[in-house]
């Protein structure tokens, strides 16, 4: 977006979903938002704690989800990282 003619930053980005998508897969943009966080986490291309966050789960109920679909917990240094910053910004550090 051009605001004043800069770059104007959001945290979220808005996708279009066709809503025979929504009707066809019987599933709602928050149960489609998680398969996409889970897809993003097994393809190695957003963190576990990022794809948790995406998915609007808990920690535990995150690990839970991926073990009834036998996808590996890979947690690094990075997610680590990313982890406590998360923490830190919500206080609880």
């Amino acid at each position: 977006m051009f605001e004043n003619g800069g770059f104007e930053m959001s945290s979220m980005v808005s996708i279009e979903i066709p809503r025979e998508v929504i009707h066809t897969t019987r599933m709602t943009p928050q149960e489609l938002k998680r398969e996409l966080s889970v897809y993003l986490f097994q393809q190695d291309k957003l963190s576990f704690g990022k794809s948790r966050e995406m998915a609007g789960m808990k920690v535990w109920a995150f690990q839970q989800l991926l073990g009834s679909r036998g996808i590996p917990i890979h947690y690094d240094v990075e997610d680590y990282e990313e982890d406590l910053a998360t923490l830190g910004e919500l206080g609880r550090l």
